[in-house]
């Protein structure tokens, strides 16, 4: 596509207001080729020879003749790099190799397997293989067809939910395919990481507990998009050395890459137009220049609205177009799903709204722009939607939206942030006890525990089996030593939700139906499904009318109102322990345990269309208490007494900056702002002293406060930057607003925070 000549098209338009902040222009890249150190048979060379593939990219090969050598590799590299052909051919190789070998791949979602399968079946089933030597396994898979796929299929693809809920706890049944197992392939690694990953390196840990009862031992592969810790990261979800490989050699177009900032609507408020408003108005002028767009937004709420504010604008301009456009995420059928999938690819529809559904590597053919409502939340996921368009050599564009909010209008003022940081680190922990001891349940479920298995679940193995013991979940026997589940917990699996920091779930009435609509996990269950809630459930709107916490059921009925609900906090801290600390300039910085109480005091009623507040209503629900770690600093002594001299609020100056600092923390750390919560306060009881909170907003922690631990001094200059940039006067969402908190952002004074900034960086 003609990028400059759009982007002069709109430049031109009278509904321009200067929302151009930034154009990245990326250069086109030529393809690199790799040699492999021993060539492919020739059965492999035939079946890629008729896809057009003749040569390998260098980070195909590099990741063949590692795989070939029995290392565990991990494959970091771009959006549409090829990274599939780096597992296939190895696995492929194996298994023409090895007629009882096997492989398992597991993917984060269905449609990314299946998406997979027709791949595999279509490159490979011409020759050698047979359909039905690749299957998915996974909870559509009929009953009647599962044990023939396991007696059959040489490669399951499936995910980590099947693999802990269906296929582990009953791994008798597999074990003719586990003796086989000569690789597990982990496709799409960067999105296991928090609570998720955290899980699935339990999941992985049993995985290979149990290969080894059935005498294997598989490689994996991982494959990964560009983040900070690759080889980290793999390893910490397997358990295992990793050789990292990221010397990406694909070819890639160029792209126009813009930073679109909403225009002010209320200078003195620093408030800006909505961006579901701007976002529906790129989406229409792309689709009403026939260029194939697809627009990402952050919530199914969202997607739902911006689709049909732009089908609106269609029908109203060029009525046509508006039957070539979709709404896609989660909630609809597979089917709906897999035909705009196929209408996409087909060039039926110009142009789809989509939520993170569509991020992961569906293929959908060649898009030529994409539009990002707010920033994803991570660098790395970014580069991701933004990949979606321009997967051939033609030039494309990508619009990113800014929200009004301290990290998008960091990168609105700072491109360079973006564009020159390396990306973020994906965390995982796989030694949260709360996650490590469900799965030492679910480990003695499928094998009796023993002390060799400390080489799977690592040092803290003893301790959390001694503490399940001394809870009476875990017995010890009394000949061979070993420690077996206690007779009263049947199929632990089954209550442990692994995309879940909980065990326990809420479930949603429709009252209008009687019947289930879902079910809500229950850490967020306050946030969500409380008495005055609208919530959005596959695209329709239903007010939460009671909240029965005894029976763990809310109930909703269908409404038609014109806003969505947000939830105000308080939380209140407590520090048990010191891990460690550290000297920063002026100041001493904690890293510690800490207990945390937090209760959800209220909600904001705020318009669909422009997000003002309507209506605040207060709530009285059970505070939630958990232990996690956090991360806190003192304050400088002098920049206090600057702020005495200045007779600025002290308790707004710390409460300001801790906004900040939560709001700007993603920027070094793969999580979303929703993953931490803080406190400020002018005398904390525990330590005496004035002090600065952030702490993991998970039980047992997911290692975002020690990831802030290590970098503080970065985080402090990149907050002073958000603050000091902002061109408000007394502070607004775009740097120490924040829309969580319970105390409706009061006291908060902007200058303040800025001096202690300062401070903290002897400035």
């Amino acid at each position: 596509m003609n990028t400059s000549a759009f982007l002069n098209y709109l430049q031109s338009q009278d509904a321009y207001e200067n929302q151009i902040a930034h154009v990245e222009h990326i250069q086109p890249r030529g393809a690199e080729y790799g040699l492999l150190n021993e060539p492919l048979s020739a059965t492999l060379e035939g079946c890629l020879a008729k896809q057009g593939i003749s040569s390998l990219y260098t980070h195909q090969a590099e990741a063949v003749n590692k795989a070939r050598q029995g290392e565990n590799v991990m494959a970091a590299t771009s959006n549409a790099s090829g990274k599939s052909l780096c597992y296939n051919v190895s696995v492929i190789e194996e298994l023409l190799a090895e007629p009882d070998s096997r492989a398992i791949y597991l993917f984060p979602t269905k449609a990314l397997a299946q998406d997979q399968l027709r791949v595999l079946r279509e490159v490979f089933c011409s020759g050698p293989f047979r359909a039905e030597d690749f299957s998915t396994f996974d909870g559509d898979t009929p009953q009647a067809e599962r044990a023939e796929i396991r007696r059959r299929a040489r490669i399951i693809l499936s995910n980590p939910d099947m693999l802990h809920l269906g296929i582990l706890p009953n791994h008798q049944s597999w074990s003719r395919f586990l003796r086989g197992l000569k690789y597990v392939v982990i496709d799409e690694a960067h999105i296991y990481r928090g609570i998720f990953g955290s899980h699935i390196a339990g999941v992985l840990r049993r995985l290979r507990r149990i290969c080894k009862l059935n005498g294997s031992n598989p490689r994996f592969i991982c494959c990964s998009a560009t983040i900070a810790n690759p080889g980290e990261h793999a390893e910490k979800l397997t358990g295992l050395p990793f050789s990292v490989i990221d010397n990406d050699g694909s070819p890639h177009g160029g792209k126009e890459f813009v930073f679109w900032e909403p225009p002010l609507v209320d200078k003195a408020k620093n408030t800006r137009r909505s961006v579901n408003t701007e976002a529906s108005h790129l989406f229409t002028e792309l689709v009403n220049q026939s260029i194939r767009t697809l627009t990402f937004a952050r919530s199914r709420r969202l997607t739902e609205l911006i689709f049909s504010y732009s089908r609106d604008r269609l029908m109203g301009t060029n009525p046509p177009l508006a039957k070539r456009i979709k709404a896609y995420r989660a909630g609809y059928l597979p089917q709906e799903r897999r035909q705009i999938e196929r209408q996409l690819v087909g060039g039926q529809l110009l142009g789809v709204v989509a939520t993170v559904a569509l991020e992961l590597g569906i293929d959908i053919g060649d898009l030529e722009a994409t539009v990002l409502t707010g920033y994803p939340g991570s660098i790395a996921s970014t580069w991701q939607q933004a990949g979606r368009s321009g997967r051939g050599m033609e030039r494309s564009l990508s619009f990113f939206i800014g929200l009004d909010n301290p990290l998008d209008q960091y990168f609105m003022r700072h491109p360079e942030a973006f564009f020159q940081k390396s990306v973020e680190n994906a965390l995982v922990n796989p030694d949260n006890h709360y996650i490590l001891r469900a799965h030492l349940l679910c480990a003695a479920w499928e094998l009796p525990l023993s002390d060799h298995d400390e080489t799977f679940f690592g040092p803290h193995f003893t301790r959390e089996r001694t503490e399940l013991g001394g809870q009476g979940m875990l017995r010890q026997g009394s000949r061979n030593r070993k420690w077996y589940l206690s007779p009263i917990i049947s199929y632990p699996a089954q209550a442990i939700n692994i995309r879940s920091s909980s065990m326990e779930s809420f479930a949603l009435i429709d009252t209008s139906t009687s019947s289930l609509m879902e079910t809500v996990d229950a850490s967020i269950a306050f946030f969500q499904i409380h008495p005055g809630a609208v919530y959005l459930h596959q695209g329709e709107a239903y007010l939460v009318s009671k909240l029965d916490l005894d029976s763990h059921t809310a109930y909703a009925e269908p409404t038609i109102a014109a806003y969505y609900t947000q939830t105000k906090e308080i939380e209140d801290l407590r520090v048990t322990s010191v891990i460690r600390s550290k000297n920063c300039g002026p100041v001493e910085v904690y890293l510690g345990e800490v207990e945390v109480n937090n209760t959800v005091v209220g909600f904001k009623k705020k318009a669909q269309h422009t997000d003002e507040v309507i209506e605040e209503e207060p709530l009285e629900l059970p505070t939630q208490e958990f232990s996690t770690i956090s991360l806190w600093f003192d304050l400088p002594s002098e920049a206090t007494s600057r702020l005495d001299k200045a007779q600025l609020d002290f308790a707004g100056g710390i409460h300001a900056a801790e906004h900040a600092a939560i709001a700007m923390l993603p920027l070094f750390a793969l999580c979303d702002r929703n993953d931490i919560g803080g406190v400020s306060t002018p005398l904390h009881v525990d330590t005496g002293k004035a002090q600065i909170f952030i702490y993991d907003a998970y039980a047992g922690s997911i290692g975002i406060a020690e990831k802030g631990f290590e970098i503080i001094e970065e985080l402090w200059r990149a907050t002073l930057e958000v603050v000091t940039d902002c061109p408000c006067v007394e502070g607004c969402p775009s740097c120490i607003q924040s829309p969580k908190c319970g105390n409706n952002n009061k006291p908060l004074d902007k200058k303040a925070a800025r001096i202690l900034l300062e401070g903290l960086l002897g400035l």
